[in-house]
């Protein structure tokens, strides 16, 4: 840990990156310790988390509900289920930092499993486990396979924005980057032999089994049969349907809107954010100085409703780590300052053209 600084010695210019980060992460517990003095219930982080994770839930099954009962439109239903999944997708990667039943294992692992089921649409979350704490101490380095994954480093055009919302695509449209990212994630936990290494590639082929690969099975033939069904006519095709597929779209249709297309509009809105807030490729590995921007500008608004302002909080989660997602939000005012003090980027929009690099050239 870095030495503590006097106040004569703030000076930014005068202070390694190290010590930059320090200050900021003193100063962002020492506010969330005042807002929880202020206000004891906070401390029942516990009972937050549960209460938060239910909510969430029911907020989803209700606005679903409504759908199917033809009280709400289907342009409705998409964006509030987003929302409540929102919710749960910090809540999950708070869990994954134990910030919630910590004493109590079965339980953080049983809301980790829901929040799976409520978004199938991302990678098993034991394990991206793994892959999140491992991003942490090298994030934006060649074997951060988390931020790889959903197009960090990626140059900006057609394949990296198809890849943005579907994690599959992500995959699919560059097969051999993903294989040497996931090589390089697996040397990285330096496995003590062979069979460890192959035991870590198998579980990263396998990072979406089972949930994940029903969705996009589900998922991607539902959108087929609508291209089919759309352009066949349009090609003079008459394609002889069996009797029951009428009934099957019926009920992809309701999966479709109650459930894909609110996995995938909150998969791009926070891998759009998150890959550009985020820097690669020319960082020092545990600097976190260099590993990620406040991304807030006003026109991130909209994105930044079905991601619960990512790109304004997450970067201070990198400095402070152990403070849960809504204490971020709170404290985001004070904390902001800090960091903007002692040189934190904010609105780099040159990252869209430089594929995430740090530095300020064009790469």
């Amino acid at each position: 840990m870095s030495k503590k600084l006097s106040p004569k010695s703030l000076e930014p210019r005068r202070m390694s990156d190290a010590q930059k980060s320090e200050h900021i992460r003193t100063v962002v517990l020492k506010a969330g310790e005042d807002l929880r003095a202020h206000h004891p219930w906070l401390r029942h982080q516990d009972a937050i988390g549960a209460a938060i994770m239910i909510c969430s839930l029911l907020g989803m099954v209700a606005s679903g509900w409504a759908y199917i009962d033809g009280l709400i439109p289907w342009w409705v239903c998409v964006p509030a289920v987003t929302i409540f999944a929102s919710f749960i997708h910090e809540l999950e990667h708070d869990l994954i930092h134990q910030m919630y039943f910590r004493s109590k294992p079965w339980a953080n692992s049983l809301m980790l499993l829901v929040g799976w089921l409520a978004r199938a649409s991302t990678v098993s979350p034991f394990v991206r486990r793994k892959l999140h704490l491992h991003h942490h101490k090298f994030s934006g380095t060649e074997s951060d396979l988390e931020e790889r994954g959903i197009t960090n480093g990626t140059p900006w055009g057609l394949r990296r924005l198809l890849m943005t919302g579907d994690n599959m695509l992500a995959v699919a449209l560059r097969p051999f980057e993903m294989r040497r990212a996931t090589a390089k994630f697996i040397k990285a936990q330096k496995p003590a032999n062979a069979s460890e290494a192959r035991r870590l590639a198998l579980e990263q082929a396998m990072a979406y089994m089972p949930i994940g690969h029903i969705y996009y099975t589900s998922f991607h033939a539902w959108v087929v049969l609508h291209a089919v069904m759309f352009t066949a006519p349009l090609l003079g095709m008459d394609i002889p349907w069996p009797q029951w597929m009428p009934q099957l779209m019926a009920g992809l249709d309701i999966f479709g809107v109650v459930y894909a297309l609110p996995c995938l509009l909150r998969t791009f809105c926070l891998h759009f954010i998150s890959s550009n807030m985020h820097y690669y490729g020319d960082v020092e590995a545990r600097n976190a100085m260099q590993q990620c921007q406040v991304l807030n500008p006003w026109w991130l608004v909209p994105m930044q409703l079905f991601c619960f302002n990512f790109g304004s909080t997450h970067a201070i989660h990198h400095f402070a780590v152990k403070e849960p997602f809504y204490i971020r939000q709170w404290n985001a005012g004070i904390a902001h300052q800090v960091m903007r003090e002692m040189g934190v980027r904010f609105n780099d929009f040159g990252t869209f053209r430089r594929a995430n690099r740090f530095s300020l050239k064009a790469a």
